[in-house]
């Protein structure tokens, strides 16, 4: 486990001039270095490295006070984006709204380097699920929406959603017992979704029914819905053809089972590859103060998935 900032795979030279760097448990599969890297050569950011750290809640802070000038940024994963919270100098707003920081910025001023948490899964669901809904002047409205999960990617839903103009979603949970973040997230973020308990019927009758559909559960968990969306489900509404796009945030396997029962249905599904571009394309802007490559970044994305 490496608790000090080191060289990514490809090794920084001499000439290196700013890091950033990717920190998880684990975080051996992250794809950020293939985003990151891709947009530093588009960009021509000769002496920019990109690392990845395996960092735990109970290391975090001794990384971070290992970091020197020559840090532009930090992507962060599980379990980090709460952990990190008492480390940081400043919050933007909206991180502290959503209680989840994915994402730590670097200012050098005189001889102090100050540290801000921000949130960029937010921006990364609200484009992804743009790409679903058509953009611009024919943008498809979200009156309805349904979240599946209750985790720290929930409440970035719930403010992706909101948003797209839809602050009452119906939020399906396994308990409502282990919500207490989300709820108070929520409360937060001054949005009024409902929380219900997972069940045969009103689960898929909601997902048959809504305009968006953000699936937030880890791999696997959702196939229940795919199976009860293709066998279809007694006294679920719309006879079990859903009409509204699904975002499912997961990406390996690639389509999952509800993204491949969705869409046998007729209906439009994005992949969560398609969340992670954007959000690391907005986590490149931030770092860099460049605008994103999307269309490079975009294209060794998928060269990496293929592989």
């Amino acid at each position: 486990m490496s608790t000090t900032p080191t060289a990514s795979a490809g090794g920084p030279t001499t000439a290196t001039v700013r890091r950033a760097a990717v920190l998880g448990h684990p975080v051996a599969h992250s794809l950020s270095p293939v985003l990151h890297g891709a947009a530093y050569q588009a960009l021509g950011l000769e002496g920019w490295d990109y690392g990845v750290h395996d960092v735990t809640e109970e290391t975090l802070a001794g990384f971070l006070s290992g970091l020197g000038r020559e840090w532009a940024g930090l992507s962060l994963t599980m379990p980090l984006k709460q952990a990190v919270f008492p480390l940081l100098d400043h919050v933007e707003p909206l991180a502290a709204a959503v209680g989840a920081v994915n994402t730590v910025l670097f200012t050098a001023v005189g001889g102090t380097v100050t540290t801000t948490g921000t949130n960029t899964d937010v921006h990364g669901i609200v484009a992804a699920l743009r790409e679903g809904l058509g953009t611009g002047p024919g943008e498809r409205p979200v009156a309805g929406a349904v979240v599946l999960g209750g985790g720290a990617t929930a409440a970035s839903a719930l403010a992706a959603l909101a948003e797209l103009g839809c602050a009452s979603a119906r939020v399906f949970v396994r308990s409502l017992d282990r919500i207490d973040l989300l709820r108070e997230a929520v409360a937060r973020m001054g949005v009024s979704p409902s929380f219900e308990v997972f069940d045969d019927t009103a689960t898929t009758s909601a997902l048959v029914g809504a305009d968006a559909v953000v699936s937030t559960t880890p791999k696997y968990a959702a196939d229940v819905w795919a199976k009860l969306l293709t066998d279809g489900v007694p006294g679920a509404d719309g006879n079990g053809a859903p009409h509204g796009v699904l975002l499912d945030v997961v990406y390996d396997p690639r389509p999952t089972a509800l993204q491949s029962a969705w869409t046998a249905l007729g209906a439009h599904a994005v992949g969560g590859e398609r969340m992670l571009l954007h959000q690391a394309a907005e986590q490149v802007r931030l770092m860099t103060g460049r605008a994103a490559p999307l269309e490079a970044m975009d294209q060794a994305l998928r060269a990496a998935l293929i592989g």
